[in-house]
């Protein structure tokens, strides 16, 4: 029973593998690179991101920035605004490019000079690249099947890889330790095996948060299990004030206002709804919080400015707070650099695992045809001696 156990692990450890190896290469070491995305992306496109603080001058009012970028972008449609909690960051303003939600273009403006730094398309900057290959290969929906199923399958591989290391009394010390200085084939076997087993934990972890992005019925089965109802679609508010046509000091005051209500350091974006019906969105990220992820919501009313809701951290369900915890789970976020660091490591793992286990497929393929012709060899030799015999 155990043995017919091990071979048929063998089998869809080795027929499943050799079927996602390469998207789960890929899909991995995206994720490690995504790991740092907050850290290096500043350092990627500086030119984008940093800003020449000047000593002594303030920062220019907010609606001020705006009306240069309404200048110099006069038919782009003004989608959000991202204020980051560094003093030296430009603001970086979102304008819709395209008919698609994702055609974005993004302007950032130096807060202190109200010059424009760049201008980029933000489905070709770096991240938004590396984050299209690790979530659906840049082939859209088709993409997206391709990466959810080869997850479901790297679930199935690490479980039967499982099975296959698990040890028995003679080699129960072999399995858990690394000979650094065995022959290539011996030490590949144990990078694949040994590592494998040490990451395991983890490597699951990360890629079962994964399948939230991938399938709706797995992100409804966590607010089915703490809310008892599919997730709610959340939708700004309807504003309350009729038009107002004097709006000098518009994003100005929903920014100080934003400050005023959620006094922590954090990053702030303001988005602004395809209707003109519908409240403006502020979002603004607690870097005070233990963990990572907790953002609080404000909704300001889009013709005068004024707050017309909260949406705070502290009052969504339990659905929604247990939802917010899967990112920062998935990217090694939760608790800053340990468990990123942590992340990075097990996504290098993850990647290098369809590596070596090619070698090791190769290497008994390879010794497979050997004792083929050799069995060949000693066919043909019976075979001669039975003739001169007779």
């Amino acid at each position: 029973m155990k043995k017919a156990l091990k071979k048929l692990a063998s089998q869809l450890h080795l027929w499943l593998g050799i079927s996602s190896g390469l998207v789960v290469f890929i899909v991995a070491l995206t994720g490690s690179l995504l790991v740092f995305e907050d850290e290096l992306e500043p350092v990627i496109d500086s030119k984008f991101h940093i800003a020449a603080i000047h000593e002594g001058k303030p920062r220019l009012p907010l609606d001020l920035l705006t009306a240069k970028v309404s200048d110099a972008f006069p038919n782009k449609k003004l989608l959000r605004v991202t204020i980051e909690k560094e003093a030296d960051r430009n603001v970086i303003f979102g304008l819709k490019n395209g008919k698609k939600e994702k055609d974005i273009l993004s302007v950032a403006v130096d807060p202190y000079s109200g010059q424009i730094a760049a201008s980029r398309i933000e489905q070709d900057a770096f991240f938004s690249v590396v984050l299209r290959l690790h979530r659906y290969l840049c082939l859209e929906e088709t993409g997206k099947a391709i990466t959810g199923i080869s997850c479901v399958m790297f679930l199935i591989i690490m479980i039967t890889g499982l099975v296959m290391w698990w040890p028995n009394r003679k080699n129960r010390k072999q399995r858990f330790t690394i000979k650094w200085n065995a022959k290539f084939k011996r030490l590949n076997w144990d990078l694949h095996a040994i590592l494998g087993f040490y990451a395991l934990p983890f490597v699951f972890v990360i890629a079962i948060t994964g399948l939230v992005w991938s399938y709706k019925w797995v992100n409804n089965i966590i607010f089915m299990t703490f809310d008892g109802i599919p997730q709610q679609k959340r939708e700004a508010p309807a504003n309350i004030q009729p038009i107002d046509n004097h709006k000098d000091i518009f994003f100005q005051k929903i920014y100080t206002q934003t400050d005023q209500q959620l006094p922590n350091p954090g990053k702030i974006v303001i988005t602004l709804a395809d209707s003109d019906s519908l409240s403006v969105t502020v979002s603004k990220a607690d870097d005070h919080a233990a963990i990572s992820n907790i953002v609080n919501f404000l909704y300001f009313d889009k013709n005068n400015g004024q707050l017309i809701k909260k949406r705070l951290y502290a009052e969504e369900t339990k659905g929604m707070k247990v939802r917010r915890l899967i990112y920062p789970i998935h990217t090694g976020s939760l608790l800053g650099w340990p468990t990123k660091i942590l992340a990075f490591l097990t996504a290098l793992i993850a990647a290098s695992l369809p590596v070596t286990g090619v070698i090791i497929w190769l290497g008994k393929k390879k010794k497979g045809n050997k004792v083929a012709r050799a069995g060949a060899v000693d066919s043909r030799n019976v075979r001669r001696k039975s003739v001169v015999a007779n």
